[in-house]
């Protein structure tokens, strides 16, 4: 099979258009350039993985779901979510789509306008950054690199001349910044004849091909010059195809003047991409690889522990729990994907100590203990603030305090940061060292009302109990960490009111969980058969009622169908319901930009106030997106005052795009409802995380990295709808590399600009990820907004240059019955005056790799290798890592005819399954056929 993701290929792509304009509506071309190579290279690593392990890996044709749940084991126990999986990947096909927004007049970016040079700099700074911060696990700011450099890269074969020329391989030197790039047109060179647009299928001049020379063509939507006899890029945005010659050279989408070059420059960018992930996988293995690619079983536990003198009862249930999770989840879908601890006391805090290994965590834990402290307040915030920024997007984040916090001055930074990431904060807070006033203070939300608001926002719980009570609280933890954890509902009613609410529990729903916190609330369930219980029946026909401190946790038995619960409660509570079901969403509000390539940026902030909005929701499924079909999406308020619905256009494969008439004011839950075709039932999420909108905006743009030692000023602009006045600001970073900011800003017709300065230190690990936050309050202090940037400290690369590999011997005495003979191979790797080999591993081979460390000859280090295997593996690849993420490879084979039948071999890393460019054109081919009406 020459192409064993094609079908998923095509499933996923189908009716989209492949083509290089950006994600609009259902013109999806960069992106699904990018989603074909990913598939495609995810899938030959999770092969390959699987391979090396002794299992067999059965290639999924269906969906993107069907292949998480191949990559991640189809023997695993339990449910599984791709919303983890699709948020990641989305993060890599915005960034590219987002390249034609924030450097829309670049022409390097581009490959515009012969700038060669520096489109193949831009490339190789992104591929650094990324190789940087995956080694670092900075994995989203990777994805953002990655998304920029694809984008460069496949306009490559869009804006150049480079098919014109023959060629239907990639450009390898694009990816080796040591080589040469040329030769490339003259700066007076004439590159292009004049040309009818609508029926010249190529204007390159004649002697630019015979002589293999790059051009590109001139954009520009203000000005219609370019220099003389240059080629144009083309369509209606660029003025420059209007002056002599006329035309344009760019395949952006098929035309019929140009429909071969196009499906040609769609072919070679596809295996570029794929060139450019092998590249990355190579540099940093396949675990961390799989692990930039979103895949992984469940979601991060994150613990934030108050380790002060109080705190030692509840350090230890802290512990119970997080061994007894590690133990029973080891091994399952369930199993956390790391693993974050955050101690603080006062006034230290941190650090966030991240693991993907259950050993360490437990080691770390165990670690803790209950010293210091004294004055009541504590640095809460301070490590809420590092565990949101050090954990990934979505994540479950538990605090355990017996204090309220000290550093109050970071709440509108702690809310931003949960906005942000729609992180799920969960607070446990005893009280056994204060006297019996703070304690009956305590219950009464005196000292605990930041914590209940912060938790309410988040989605999550403000749980008070005694230390006594504590081991039955902290069942919601065990609850929490599943993979496939979905909201049914939640709301907040303060003050209390007697009020029905109703939730559905379609077929794929199981374990069922009602959260309702509050002073003793009364309520009756009733269930989709009828039955009915009242909160005062503990074990009842329809679940068992568990009540701590403030807490009822109710465990509901399984009933599909439409499920109603009757609250009788005049004081403050929360209500939430929960489930495991792979059917979820996951959205962004958006906002459209235009240009020569138009498009949606996502929306880093609260929504402005009063105004219209637009978000694009994608539901995943387990049979694959669609199978499902969202009927209504609309925007609750989370106190029960109202619902604004929005218009739901279907894009198809799973996305809509949503168009809401006027946000709402006040907290707010995206509701979702929908019908799953496949069982035909009906099914509600809704989201965790509470949304607010602002009259307040606040923009910001990270278009480069930092250099350690160097200071980095970075923008930002403040409006404010009708108000004039001073806004409040505040910056600050996880690392304290923030060394300035602007504190405050005169609006002058509704609007002013600030600056914020920040230097890492010069011995800052190159990869070190920073999260900026960037708040703005209004003159009259009643509104806020924020912005949240994650930077990325790079230093300066000089070594381009990957390790040399030189075999040395091979001694085989393989015969026909290889079975009973063996061969091994020596090497020597190199990296000459680079920065150093630091890793050798085995892309190809059964055998067994033995390295004898490095040795000086002439002043370069050498790294021997010795490798030795059966004849029944006669292959080898290996692959030489040095310290900036340089690759090298060298592989070797000793085949003979044999009476054994030698295994399936692994194909050639960096190409798919086989015959790669076979394959990369099969797949091309058929997209383009059925474009053209196959």
């Amino acid at each position: 099979m020459l192409c064993p993701t094609l079908s998923l290929v095509l499933l996923l792509l189908l009716p989209l258009a492949v083509a290089f304009r950006p994600n609009v509506g259902k013109a999806k071309t960069h992106v699904n350039i990018m989603k074909t190579a990913i598939i495609m290279k995810i899938a030959e690593v999770c092969r390959d993985v699987e391979r090396a392990e002794g299992r067999d890996f059965d290639t999924p044709d269906e969906s993107l779901e069907e292949l998480l749940q191949a990559c991640l084991g189809r023997d695993k126990v339990g449910e599984v979510s791709a919303v983890a999986f699709k948020s990641a990947l989305e993060q890599i096909y915005r960034q590219n789509a987002l390249v034609d927004n924030l450097f829309a007049s670049s022409d390097g970016h581009h490959f515009n306008s012969e700038a060669f040079v520096e489109g193949r700099n831009l490339i190789s700074a992104a591929v650094a950054t990324a190789k940087a911060n995956i080694q670092q696990e900075n994995f989203q700011a990777a994805r953002e690199a990655l998304g920029r450099a694809s984008h460069t890269l496949q306009d490559f074969y869009s804006h150049t001349n480079w098919v014109e020329l023959g060629h239907r391989t990639p450009y390898a030197n694009l990816l080796r910044p040591d080589s040469s790039i040329g030769p490339i047109a003259g700066e007076g060179e004439a590159t292009c004849s004049d040309c009818d647009q609508d029926s010249c299928p190529s204007n390159i001049l004649p002697s630019i091909t015979r002589e293999q020379k790059l051009t590109s063509g001139y954009l520009s939507v203000r000005s219609p010059f370019k220099p003389p006899g240059k080629c144009s890029h083309g369509g209606p945005s660029d003025k420059t195809s209007s002056q002599h010659p006329r035309g344009g050279i760019h395949k952006d989408e098929p035309g019929p003047q140009n429909r071969e070059l196009y499906a040609a420059a769609v072919d070679v960018a596809i295996a570029a991409t794929l060139d450019l992930l092998e590249d990355i996988r190579s540099a940093v293995g396949d675990a961390r690889f799989l692990r930039l690619m979103g895949i992984s079983r469940s979601s991060v536990l994150c613990f934030v522990i108050d380790t002060t003198g109080s705190m030692s009862d509840d350090i230890e249930e802290a512990k119970r729990v997080a061994f007894s999770i590690i133990d029973s989840k080891t091994g399952t879908q369930d199993e956390p994907s790391a693993y974050i601890l955050v101690p603080f006391n006062d006034p230290e805090f941190g650090p966030a100590i991240r693991t993907t290994k259950p050993n360490v965590i437990k080691a770390e834990i165990s670690k803790l203990s209950a010293t210091g402290g004294g004055d009541i307040p504590e640095m809460c915030f301070s490590a809420l603030k590092l565990a949101l920024t050090s954990a990934p997007q979505s994540s479950s984040i538990f605090v355990f305090t017996d204090a309220p916090a000290k550093d109050t001055h970071l709440l509108a930074t702690v809310k931003a940061l949960i906005q942000s990431t729609r992180s799920t904060v969960s607070f446990f807070i005893t009280n056994p060292g204060l006297s019996r006033r703070r304690r009956r203070d305590a219950q009464s939300g005196t000292v605990s009302q930041l914590y209940q608001d912060l938790a309410q926002a988040s989605g999550g719980q403000a749980i008070v109990v005694s230390k006594k009570g504590l081991p039955q609280a902290t069942a919601i933890i065990v609850d929490s960490t599943t993979s496939a954890l979905v909201t049914l509902l939640q709301c907040v009613r303060s003050p209390g009111t007697t009020e029905t609410f109703t939730f559905l529990a379609d077929e794929s729903v199981r374990d069922m969980m009602i959260y309702i916190t509050g002073d003793s609330p009364m309520f009756t369930l009733h269930s989709p058969s009828g039955a009915s219980q009242s909160s005062q029946v503990t074990h009842g026909p329809l679940g068992t009622i568990q009540s701590v401190g403030n807490l009822c946790r109710v465990r509901l038995n399984h009933q599909t169908g439409p499920w109603r619960i009757d609250m009788d409660s005049r004081k403050a509570y929360t209500l939430k319901v929960t489930g495991q079901s792979s059917t979820a969403f996951l959205y962004d509000f958006v906002e459209p930009f235009e240009g020569p390539h138009p498009g949606y940026m996502v929306i880093e902030s609260r929504p402005r106030a009063g105004r219209g909005a637009k978000l694009l929701l994608t539901v995943t499924g387990k049979q694959g997106p669609d199978s499902l079909k969202v009927a209504e999406v609309s925007l609750v308020d989370a106190s029960g005052s109202g619902e604004a619905k929005g218009i739901v256009e279907e894009l198809g494969h799973g996305e809509y795009l949503v168009s809401m008439e006027r946000m709402p004011q006040g907290q707010t839950v995206l509701l979702v409802k929908g019908l799953d075709k496949n069982t035909s039932s009906h099914f509600q999420r809704q989201s965790t995380t509470q949304l607010t909108v602002s009259q307040v905006t606040i923009t910001a743009q990270a278009n480069s990295t930092l250099e350690p030692g160097v200071a980095f000023s970075l923008p930002f602009t403040v409006m404010a709808s009708s108000t004039e006045g001073k806004c409040t600001i505040q910056a600050n970073d996880d690392r304290g590399f923030v060394q300035s900011f602007t504190k405050s800003l005169t609006l002058v017709d509704s609007s002013a600009q600030g600056l914020v300065t920040l230097e890492p230190p010069a011995n800052t690990p190159s990869g070190t990820d920073i999260t900026l936050t960037i708040n703005a309050e209004s003159p009259d202090n009643s509104d806020s907004n924020y912005v949240v940037l994650r930077l990325s400290v790079i230093a300066k690369v000089t070594d381009f240059s990957p390790p040399v590999c030189h075999i040395v011997s091979v001694s085989a005495n393989c015969s026909r019955n290889c079975s009973l003979s063996t061969w091994e191979l020596s090497a020597n790797i190199t990296d000459g005056n680079g920065t150093g080999v630091q890793s050798v591993s085995l892309r190809r081979g059964d055998g067994i790799l033995h390295s004898a460390g490095s040795v000086g000859e002439g002043g370069v280090n050498v790294t021997e290798v010795l490798y030795s295997a059966s004849c029944c593996s006669p292959d080898v690849e290996l692959i030489a890592v040095d310290a900036v993420g340089n690759v090298g490879m060298c592989s070797h084979s000793v085949r003979v005819a044999t009476t054994t039948p030698l295994p399936p071999t692994t194909p050639r890393s960096g190409s798919p399954p086989l015959f790669p460019s076979l394959a990369v054109g099969l797949c091309a081919a058929l997209l383009h056929l059925y474009q053209n009406g196959f």
